[in-house]
């Protein structure tokens, strides 16, 4: 069993990134939830909605820049949506602590 060591706790390692990367990536997509409903509450327009559907459609497709076991495109894709929400929040004058409550 000596030889199948090295493999097995290769196996294992990329095993856990990946499961970390999904939780990572769930988790950006739950602050993206929360931040839509901010800023649906807030009135912001509909066009600086665009970027929540576009990330949201972009992370549920099976279309990846990247393959699917690889969840940096999705996380960037879902970082970039999150810091649009925030500038069109701003924008909106929706107060500060509303903001970092959502997202």
């Amino acid at each position: 069993m000596g030889d199948l060591d090295g493999p097995v706790v290769l196996l294992v390692i990329a095993g856990v990134l990946l499961v970390a990367a999904a939780g990572v990536a769930l988790v950006l997509l739950l602050r993206l939830l929360r931040a839509r409903r901010v800023l649906r509450e807030a009135g912001v327009p509909v066009e600086n909605k665009l970027a929540f559907w576009g990330a949201l459609i972009y992370v549920i497709s099976p279309v990846d820049l990247l393959p699917d076991p690889v969840y940096l495109d999705d996380i960037g894709v879902l970082l970039l949506a999150l810091r649009a929400l925030h500038t069109a929040a701003e924008r909106s004058g929706l107060p500060a602590g509303r903001r970092t409550g959502a997202c």
